[in-house]
């Protein structure tokens, strides 16, 4: 088992057992969504990076919190209305399922998102 994921496996570790219950299924979910993406630590969170951070995730006391950058919280400010949210945060509450097919969306997005960086940063370069 890569370091990192020793890392994440022990981060997670901590946490009570419905929390462990979240961030395991936040963790497996942005797996299969993103099987190419490395999983590593970040600001002391769970992150997934490919080409640059694709989102974080953190386990609280009342919720999940899920970090995919402010670009990330804008898009889907509408579907985040019944959460509380912030510039590049959301609070999931522990006392209800995962959101997951709004997961999936800012993953999604994320993923669209920085491969349109990477290929405008390739261009630059290539001049």
């Amino acid at each position: 088992m890569p370091k990192e994921q020793n890392e994440i496996d022990l981060y997670i570790s901590t946490f009570p057992e419905e929390v462990q219950l979240k961030l395991n299924e936040i963790r497996d979910l942005i797996k299969v969504l993103v099987p190419e993406a490395t999983e590593k630590m970040s600001y002391q969170m769970p992150t997934f990076y490919l080409d640059g951070n694709l989102v974080h995730f953190a386990g609280y006391k009342n919720h999940i919190g899920f970090y995919p950058t402010p670009s990330g919280i804008t898009a889907f400010e509408e579907e985040l209305k019944k959460y509380k949210y912030a510039k590049g945060s959301a609070r999931f509450p522990l006392d209800e399922p995962l959101p997951i097919e709004l997961i999936k969306k800012i993953v999604q997005y994320r993923l669209e998102e920085t491969a349109a960086k990477n290929k405008k940063k390739v261009k630059k370069d290539a001049k």
